[in-house]
């Protein structure tokens, strides 16, 4: 088992969501304390119970609200409260929004709040994935310090084959405990 580490998960709108289950659980199971954040787009994708039920603790969505302290908002106490912030699945959208600094939401709010790592784990059609615009979105981030966990390739759930399926959650976890690693204090 290793050290407890508190890390906030943020889960945005893709079917890869599931996976997302499926890396909270892992890391719940390896002692960390881990937190969901998702975005309203993700809640199509998977529900709220399910990260609520794996991890002990409610799931945050809104930007003001009284789990973390009324008088800070939802933004700045899981910001604070962050050893690491990892984004999976990191949709197109979501990535735009980190590369340019927008803050429209809970998670991006917290994402430009945090002095945490950021790791993101990219997931989308792989002709998205190609797009220029969003590899300027990748550099950008890389230029920024973000962590990324590049996206695989194979079947897509849109029927296509290639690059922009979400990496596997024991690749994530690998990622994850090796940024924990080398930001011990």
């Amino acid at each position: 088992m290793t050290q407890r580490r508190e890390i906030v998960l943020g889960v945005t709108g893709g079917i890869a969501a599931y996976k997302s289950a499926d890396l909270c659980s892992k890391l719940v199971q390896a002692g960390h304390g881990v937190t969901a954040v998702m975005t309203e787009a993700a809640e199509r994708f998977i529900g709220a119970t399910t990260f609520e039920a794996l991890t002990g603790r409610p799931v945050h969505r809104a930007m003001f609200s009284p789990q973390e302290g009324f008088h800070q908002g939802e933004h700045i106490g899981l910001a604070r409260r962050a050893e690491l912030v990892v984004i999976a699945p990191a949709s197109a959208d979501f990535l735009a929004k980190l590369a340019l600094g927008f803050a429209d939401d809970l998670l991006s709010t917290l994402v430009l709040a945090t002095t945490a790592p950021i790791l993101v784990a990219p997931a989308m059609n792989c002709e998205m994935w190609a797009k220029p615009a969003v590899q300027r979105n990748v550099a950008q981030l890389r230029a920024d310090s973000i962590h990324l966990v590049e996206p695989g390739s194979g079947w897509l759930s849109c029927g296509q084959v290639g690059q922009g399926r979400m990496a596997e959650p024991a690749e994530i976890q690998a990622a994850i405990e090796h940024l924990l690693a080398v930001s011990r204090m």
